[in-house]
Order: structure tokens, then sequence, then C-alpha cells
């Protein structure tokens, strides 16, 4: 050979392009943990080896609790933010050969490929849920996030990857239900609660359409007339198999559902369609109270869905009142506001439920275009001790929001009134109207028809 020749090629482009494919392939792209597919491949290595040596291991579900009111309140940016400073918390927090990956959204799962105990594992949830609950700064805002988790540890709780996954969810799940800013580990019954979610879940779906809802109506009672007032409509499930249900049993899983709007519509038609029926008899006009959550007044256009009732059952706005809680004033004020006003222009009544129970200041009151406060049964059952004196917290508690309410020239309504000594004392201290099971309980719409024009304040009242 005398001579040769050689041709050189640069690669180092297409081995950076080949990495990055690889980081889209394993990572996410957020936080720079790894993603579900190698999180998988990692747990069936940690399977075989925990198998093979007859060891134990754990994976762990994280999730962020109520992390969309981040969201939705400050925008993305600062959720991702949130997001990938948890992602180094628990990094952090982790020993050498366990890995955290994100799954999607705000969840997180931890791998722990080798544990001795399964108290390993519960004490590492306690250190992680710590760390988490942390405040976060972002962007000049202070921000205070707690986590639920779920543990399901090899090979007690699934033998496979699927059992595994599906079983620590559920535990994480069973987290959240219990009051959230903790963890649990996994235990069979759990499966047998998670079926009965599933069935309620598959039930309340097809509810509005099987017509298996009903209306309660509680009647409003004028402390100083004795006469009706108003009436707030109470929506009670019927169903064949599960029985009655009262709204503190299906109202969140509703929510999480997002069958609340579709609910909350029937129920605003139905209670319209049912006052303007009373009117129609020619009982005394009274107006007709609607409760709206706080997630339903954030996603729904409840402007365009009063109109639409209103229009379709022909009832005077002047007619209908909206209930909102508290929590309803602290999302976007500047967006609330403009809703309220918007309602009022229309000339619907509102009244805020369960007033001084959440967190809402005086400064975001005097915003807020409404007409009435509802002083929550927890105040009214606290006017009197056990041994049924008056007790000074108590009284003083309802002597404050009654006169704050007359300062902004608003009603003053007690909810929860069971006995005459506490509505006696509500009278004295000025409040407007009452209603409870001194007045009368729920009932239904033709019941309701014999309580109109007399007076249903027991004697001795006044």
């Amino acid at each position: 050979i005398t001579q040769y020749a050689a041709i050189f090629s640069d690669i180092s482009e297409r081995k950076r392009t080949e990495e990055r494919i690889k980081n889209l392939a394993y990572y996410d792209v957020l936080t720079g943990l790894p993603n579900r597919r190698l999180f998988i491949d990692r747990l069936q290595l940690a399977i075989a080896n925990a198998n093979r040596h007859g060891e134990l291991m754990a994976i762990m579900f994280i999730d962020l609790d109520l992390f969309k009111r981040i969201n939705d309140s400050l925008g993305h940016g600062i959720g991702d933010q949130v997001l990938v400073e948890t992602a180094e918390r628990l990094s952090r927090s982790l020993r050498e050969g366990d890995t955290v990956a994100r799954l999607g959204g705000d969840e997180f799962t931890i791998l722990l490929p080798r544990i001795d105990h399964v108290e390993d594992a519960a004490k590492l949830a306690e250190r992680l849920l710590a760390q988490v609950k942390q405040p976060f700064v972002v962007e000049g805002h202070e921000l205070f996030v707690t986590a639920s988790a779920g543990i399901a540890v090899f090979p007690e709780n699934g033998a496979g990857i699927d059992a595994l996954i599906k079983n620590a969810d559920t535990a994480m799940y069973r987290a959240k239900d219990m009051g959230r800013n903790g963890f649990q580990l996994y235990s069979p019954a759990m499966n047998a609660r998670s079926f009965e979610r599933l069935s309620m879940e598959s039930a309340l779906r097809h509810a509005v359409r099987r017509g298996e809802f009903r209306l309660a109506y509680q009647v409003k009672v004028d402390l100083g007339s004795g006469r009706m007032s108003g009436v707030e409509a109470l929506i009670r499930w019927r169903h064949h198999a599960l029985g009655r249900g009262s709204p503190n049993d299906f109202s969140p899983l509703a929510e999480a559902m997002g069958l609340i709007g579709e609910i909350g519509a029937w129920v605003l038609r139905e209670a319209c369609r049912q006052c303007k029926h009373w009117h129609d008899l020619g009982l005394p006009p009274v107006r007709i109270a609607v409760n709206v959550s706080a997630l339903q007044f954030r996603e729904g256009d409840i402007p365009r869905m009063v109109s639409d009732a209103l229009a379709e059952t022909g009832l005077s706005p002047h007619h209908l009142e909206l209930e909102l809680t508290e929590s309803v004033l602290m999302q976007r004020v500047e967006d609330v506001v403009g809703v309220l006003q918007q309602l009022r222009a229309m000339g619907v009544r509102i009244s805020i439920d369960d007033f001084g129970t959440g967190y809402s200041s005086l400064s975001y009151l005097k915003r807020m275009p409404i007409d009435a406060l509802k002083v929550d049964r927890s105040f009214v059952d606290d006017i009197f001790s056990d041994s049924g004196a008056v007790t000074e917290e108590g009284a003083e508690i309802v002597s404050t929001i009654i006169p704050l309410a007359h300062t902004r020239r608003l009603q003053a309504i007690a909810e929860g009134v069971e006995t005459r000594a506490q509505a006696e004392v509500l009278r004295q201290r000025g409040c407007d109207e009452v209603q409870g099971f001194l007045i009368s309980r729920p009932v239904s719409g033709e019941d309701l028809i014999s309580l109109f024009d007399r007076n249903l304040l027991p004697e001795g009242i006044g």
C-alpha cells in the first residue's frame, strides 16, 4: 500500500441530539426528575431484586393539596416554580439509591428499592411532608403548601407493578379524604372504600337524568313580624340503593367529578320554578335562596346561568337570592366584584353564608356588592353553655357580627336556630332574620304552603 485516504466526520452534534432525545424520553422537562417511563423501568428492576433476595421495597405517591388554587390565582408560571422547588426538596430528603419522579401535574412518586421495616417508609413520608410544608417564596409571594402521601409495600401490598401503583394511589387519596397534609399506608379495606366511591360516582353521573334529586325548603323568618321572609332551597339525593343523601355526602364528590355545574344549574332552575309556582298560587311573595359553591362560581358563567333560569321559569330576579361562602371572596377579587355587580344589576340579591368561619377581611366586604351576612350555626350554638347559661364569648361573637352587618347596611341572618332562648338572644342583639329547626325543618314545596302568611315564631319571643 503506497497511499490511503481517510474521511473524518464530527458526530458531536449528533451525540448531543441523541442525548436530548434520551432526556425527553426519560426525564420530566420542567423539574428534570425521572418521568413515568423511567420510574416504571426502575420499579420493575427493584421488584425483581426484592423478589430475588426476599427483601421489602416500597413506593410512595405524593400529591400537593389544593395546588390548582395557586395556578388559578397566581398563574401557571408561579405554579411551575413551586413544582420545581418541591422536586428539589424531595430530592434532597432521599437516601442514595432512592428515586423521586414526577408523573405529571402536581403528583410525584418515590421509589424505595430496599427498606428493612414498613416504619422506614412511614418515617420518610413524615420527613418529606414536613419539607413540603415549609413556606415557598416565589416572586414576592409567600405560599404555604401541604401534601398527601400514600404508601404501598412489596410484596404485602402487591406483587406487580400495576398492583403497587394502584394501591399507593388509593392510599394517597385516602390521606386526602382524612383531611390532607398526612400519609396513609395501604390496607385492603381501602379497596372496598374505593369500590364504594366508584359506585357512588357512577350513580351520581346518572342522578340528574334519572330525576333522583329533590329540593327541600327551609323557612327564613323575620324576627320583627314573625312572618316568612324567605326560603332556602336544599338539595337531597334519593337513590334506590344508596338511600337518601345530603349535600355533605355527595357535593365534594360532585365537585371532584366536574358535575357540580350541572347539578347547580338544575337546583337553580328547580328552585326558581317552585318559587314562581308559589307566586302563581297567590301566596305572599318570598325570596328563594340558592347556594353557589366556590368551584361553581369560579368555573361557571353564573350571570348567564341565572339569566337563563329566570327567563325559563318567569321568576322576577328580585325574588332570587344567591348564597356564597366566604371562600368565594378570597378568589380573584376584581373578577368576583365584577360578577356580583352583574348579578346586582339584574336585581338578584347576594348573601354571604357561614360568615365568620372563613378568612375574609373587612376591606373585602367593603368592596363586595352584597345584601346580607348569615351568622354561622356554630356561633349560634355557642351562645349558651351546656348548663344553659349565656356564654360571654358566644354572645360577644354574635354581638359583633350583627352590628358589623348593619354598619355596612346589610341584613343579619342567623342559621341553625333550634331553641327559643337562642332566638330571643338574637332578637335582643338586633338580628333581622332566623332559620332553623325552631321554625321548621326542611320540607317539600307542597308542605311549605301551609307556612305562608302566619306568625311562625313560638310564643314568648318578641
